[in-house]
């Protein structure tokens, strides 16, 4: 196996740091790699916010569903599906160009997320553990004001970086489903009863398979933030629609 492959197989999600800090050098390495991405057109529908401030960090660890760590992380960037730039620009030059809409809106979330992956690997790749943090898709209004959103912009990725702890270095990383059940051949096969409980069943560990199944169901799916993150996305489609 090749060293990039090997890599992304090991790398899993951390959430614990050992306190050193990241060198500029470091972190203009990933960030390099971030705006390196592939991208729609070579548009690169995104902007990336390289959050600094600490008072700023303990709010994000906040109002993204209390998760401290985020707030003594050494790095946190988040990645903003931008369609607000190249509208502007068009303004600015003389064009007339219709309002962005959802379909502009999903291709800049699909620039930023792969730029987002494209940091991840190359953190991984520099000794830098990272963890994804979906909940700044949440708050919709609090994140507006703290990261200055304008209209057009949308918080699509959030992630820390850091140098893992021994013990995350050393932790299991989860098993990912196999394959027969993820790549389906040409057309979209929907899965039966069995193969469902075949797939998820892996997941559930030591534990009855449809206790398991209630239990994610109620913690994730049927979650607060879960809820909260649907009404936050939703505030931000409908309020992309509205005139500027």
């Amino acid at each position: 196996m090749n060293e990039v492959l090997k890599q992304l197989n090991e790398r899993k999600s951390v959430r614990l740091f050992d306190g050193r800090e990241i060198s500029s050098e470091i972190k203009e390495a990933v960030l390099k790699a971030a705006t390196e991405a592939p991208t729609a057109g070579n548009q690169q529908l995104y902007t990336i916010l390289d959050i600094t401030d600490a008072e700023l960090k303990a709010k994000l660890s906040l109002s993204c569903d209390n998760q401290e760590f985020i707030a003594s992380a050494p790095m946190v960037l988040i990645f903003l599906a931008d369609c607000r730039k190249w509208y502007d620009a068009f303004i600015y030059s003389g064009c007339e160009p219709r309002k962005p809409g959802v379909g502009d809106l999903l291709l800049a979330v699909s620039d930023a997320n792969i730029a987002a992956q494209n940091a991840v690997v190359a953190a991984h790749s520099l000794g830098l553990g990272s963890c994804y943090i979906g909940d700044i898709m949440e708050n919709c209004e609090i994140h507006r004001e703290l990261l200055n959103l304008p209209q057009y912009v949308f918080p699509a990725a959030m992630l820390v970086f850091g140098y893992p702890t021994g013990g995350q270095l050393n932790r299991q990383k989860p098993k990912r489903a196999p394959m027969k059940h993820i790549v389906h051949r040409n057309s979209y096969r929907i899965m039966d009863k069995e193969e469902l409980e075949e797939l998820f069943s892996l997941k559930s560990s030591l534990r009855e398979y449809k206790d398991w199944m209630k239990a994610f169901c109620d913690r994730k799916y049927n979650s607060d933030f879960s809820r909260e993150m649907t009404r936050s996305v939703e505030k931000y489609l409908v309020d992309f629609r509205k005139q500027m």
